[in-house]
């Protein structure tokens, strides 16, 4: 059996930028103690809601390095270090290993795309070159590329891949490959509003974007399921589920930045190309934070 990074909830981060658009380390590591002293049990830095896509090369390593910094050992702090050119995702991989990190999220290649053999191939060059452990990241939606249970099966086999980000909404499909990988992949959700149903078929929890407003819902969602309570689990799935929604009516990050603002946490606005949300969606949003009572 592998290493499991961790179990439970981790949060997919978001990086907070000033009124000149500039990284807030500051404000990133008041978020970081946040969620720790909230239950959160792993910090993912740098993916999708870090608007990895817009960082620059020298902004992306030191985000990294501070939440390293910030955590101290506390929880694991995993780095988004997938691209869609393989030589750079490996530097970029060295450089997040060379700051502490304790594994590696990777993206599928968006745009250029791939095959299923390329895939085995960009990954499998990328880890001969890599010791940290990496967790896959398969989200069709944004990269046109998806992930294949058969590819899982082979790409399982390769000793540093230890697990997968599922974010296909699929859920005979993350099913087919748990049940070709078993044990030699561990599998988190990708999406907050499936935490309990893939955690019923042997998840290990949810790398999650909720967790920025409800750490400790988050947390207990996965926690109580952990502890054999799927019965709470499913509760709080359930009853969270229009916030775990409403936090996606627009592109992430856009709903959840705007939330952390709408609750005071000056997180600033969104990196072009994103754009800020329409008056409707920015109600729907607050509706939400409001019937949780968190505004």
């Amino acid at each position: 059996m592998k290493k499991v990074l961790f179990t439970g909830a981790g949060i997919a981060i978001i990086t907070p930028f000033d009124d000149n658009n500039k990284v807030d380390f500051q404000k990133l590591e008041q978020i970081v103690e946040y969620q720790i002293e909230n239950g959160t049990d792993a910090i993912i830095v740098c993916g999708t809601t870090g608007e990895k896509s817009t960082l620059l090369h020298e902004e992306h390593v030191g985000v990294i390095r501070h939440a390293v910094s910030c955590a101290a050992g506390r929880v694991p702090i995993i780095a988004g270090t997938g691209s869609n050119d393989t030589e750079y995702t490996v530097r970029l991989s060295n450089e997040a290993e060379q700051c502490g990190a304790d594994g590696l999220l990777m993206v599928t290649p968006y745009y250029n795309k791939t095959s299923q053999e390329g895939l085995v191939r960009h990954y499998r060059f990328i880890t001969e070159r890599v010791s940290a452990p990496v967790i896959l990241y398969n989200i069709p939606s944004r990269t046109g590329m998806n992930i294949l249970p058969e590819t899982y099966l082979e790409l399982s086999k390769i000793p540093n891949i230890v697990a997968a980000k599922e974010a296909c909404g699929d859920i005979s499909q993350i099913a087919a490959t748990m049940a070709l990988c078993g044990e030699e992949l561990s599998i988190y959700s990708g999406n907050d509003d499936q935490i309990t149903p893939i955690m019923s078929l042997g998840g290990k929890g949810v790398i999650s974007v909720l967790s920025h407003v409800a750490p400790r819902v988050a947390h207990d969602i996965a926690a109580s399921y952990l502890a054999g309570d799927a019965a709470k689990s499913a509760a709080l799935q359930l009853e969270w589920l229009d916030l775990c929604k409403a936090l996606f009516v627009d592109v992430n990050p856009v709903p959840v930045k705007e939330a952390m603002n709408m609750m005071g946490w000056q997180v600033g606005a969104c990196r072009m190309p994103l754009a800020p949300m329409s008056s409707g969606k920015r109600e729907i949003l607050r509706k939400a934070l409001a019937a949780h009572g968190l505004i």
